[in-house]
């Protein structure tokens, strides 16, 4: 889960892609984002996103 502005979701992003290193998985596709917050009400640093991977 990313909770921060967008602009920093490489962030979460390369340390999703660490985790599944290191775990051995195999990422199977492209990330998804889920987005939960409403841009125009929330507090950037408050932003909520679930990014996901296909994996195998």
């Amino acid at each position: 889960m990313h909770i921060s502005p967008y602009l920093r979701e490489p962030e979460s992003i390369n340390k999703l892609l660490k985790f599944v290193e290191v775990n051995s998985f195999t990422v199977n596709g492209l990330h998804h984002e889920i987005y939960l917050s409403d841009p125009r009400k929330t507090d950037p640093e408050k932003l909520t996103t679930i990014i996901s991977y296909p994996f195998k």
